[in-house]
């Protein structure tokens, strides 16, 4: 039997995408999107105001983060989450198999849970297209230059694989994140 496995990898993310991770977005506050569940955690600040080692971003909210990495890595926010997924993602204007992504980029990270969600939802809709688009073919095409010089020679079959890898392990997160939130304060049991 033949195996498609573009459509393979496309209903991959989409299924967890439509029944279990977009919908445990809905309804999502900004008090949620920016709690600290414990203090000093990263999270996305208004330029200038961030304690992280560095900030990235392009608007009036910056991302936390620091390079090299911590030893420990920070408990972060809703809002860092989604932010990294976004940059996860990559950009929803531009093709992102095509090397004109390579290199860092700045966004612009939005300072309210409804305006977060829509950019994500666009980078989500995107990538989902652009990773259509290549076909059975285009799964074993190299990496080059869309990704680290370790990876140039990998198929870009591996690069979706770590994406769609990192919007189930951080989606889990924010749902985690979700749940603690509305338990916050409450000794009570189900």
């Amino acid at each position: 039997m033949d195996v498609d496995w573009n459509a393979e990898l496309v209903d991959q993310l989409e299924w967890h995408w439509q029944h279990q991770l977009r919908p445990r977005l809905d309804g999502l506050t900004d008090d949620e999107y920016f709690w600290q569940p414990v203090p000093g955690s990263w999270t996305l600040s208004r330029r200038g105001q961030s304690s992280a080692p560095t900030s990235i971003g392009a608007g009036e909210f910056t991302l936390d983060y620091a390079s090299p990495p911590h030893d420990r890595a920070p408990v972060t926010t809703i809002a860092w989450r989604l932010a990294h997924l976004v940059d996860v993602f990559g950009p929803p204007t531009a093709p992102h198999f095509d090397g004109s992504l390579a290199g860092h980029r700045a966004v612009a990270y939005p300072g309210t849970a409804e305006a977060a969600l829509r950019q994500l939802d666009d980078g989500h809709d995107a990538w989902i297209r652009d990773v259509r688009h290549l076909g059975a073919a285009g799964l074993a095409q190299p990496q080059g230059a869309i990704s680290p010089p370790e990876y140039a020679d990998a198929p870009i079959a591996k690069l979706i694989l770590h994406v769609h890898r990192e919007v189930i392990h951080h989606g889990a997160e924010i749902s985690l994140l979700r749940d603690l939130y509305l338990w916050k304060g409450s000794r009570g049991h189900l």
